[in-house]
């Protein structure tokens, strides 16, 4: 269960489940109705943009930009089908992130990955979500990068969002997070509070196996 304003991160190893379990939660992978609730209704079975038009937003792995379209364009993408007011608009997220304004005309795949992974976070928040999912946000990209993007997520849960980040990197995970779960072959296999979870139960919960 997320928790208004909460921060969870999802761990496991490459096919855990994770990046599955963030698109049934986004409408892009169909489930049954009731396997998802969102203020106590079931959503399951909703497509991606009912979810989002409740207010569920994904920053989906891999970024996924419009190559045709600019940084800007690709930023006004995110806000149609909910539009409503909110703290997050192309000033907000130029703000957020200074060099998408100097960037703003430029093909949103012409940036660097870094920058790229600012443009598709942008996106997200423009439909001024409830929820915001980062799938694996910092894949690929160099350590000061991951830094930077993660020191935006102070602001965005002032905001009044709550997040789930899927994460590979444990230590990042545990940073940012106020609960943790770890998932193996579809299965959480270990939920806690980052301060109660000892490295040994991370390690026996990731692989499997007992250290």
């Amino acid at each position: 269960m997320l928790e208004a304003g909460e921060t969870i991160a999802v761990i496991g190893a490459n096919g855990a489940g994770k990046s599955t379990l963030m698109r049934s939660i986004a409408g892009v992978v169909a489930n049954e109705a009731g396997q998802v609730l969102f203020d106590g209704e079931p959503i399951g079975a909703l497509p991606a943009a009912k979810v989002m038009a409740r207010g569920i937003a994904m920053v989906p792995e891999g970024r996924r930009l419009f190559p045709s379209l600019s940084v800007e364009e690709n930023l006004l993408i995110g806000c149609y089908g909910r539009q409503v007011e909110g703290a997050w608009s192309l000033d907000a997220i130029y703000d957020l992130f200074p060099i998408l304004k100097e960037r703003r005309a430029s093909p949103g795949t012409a940036l660097s990955g870094g920058q790229q992974q600012m443009v598709a976070i942008g996106r997200a928040l423009m439909s001024n979500p409830r929820v915001l999912l980062c799938d694996e946000i910092s894949l690929g990209l160099a350590p000061v990068v991951i830094r930077d993007i993660y020191a935006a997520l102070p602001r965005i849960k002032a905001s009044g969002a709550s997040v789930v980040v899927v994460e590979q990197d444990i230590g990042q995970a545990l940073k940012v997070a106020d609960r943790v779960y770890c998932m193996m072959e579809g299965r959480v296999t270990l939920e806690g509070e980052p301060s109660g979870l000892t490295r040994e139960a991370i390690h026996a919960a990731y692989f499997g196996v007992h250290a």
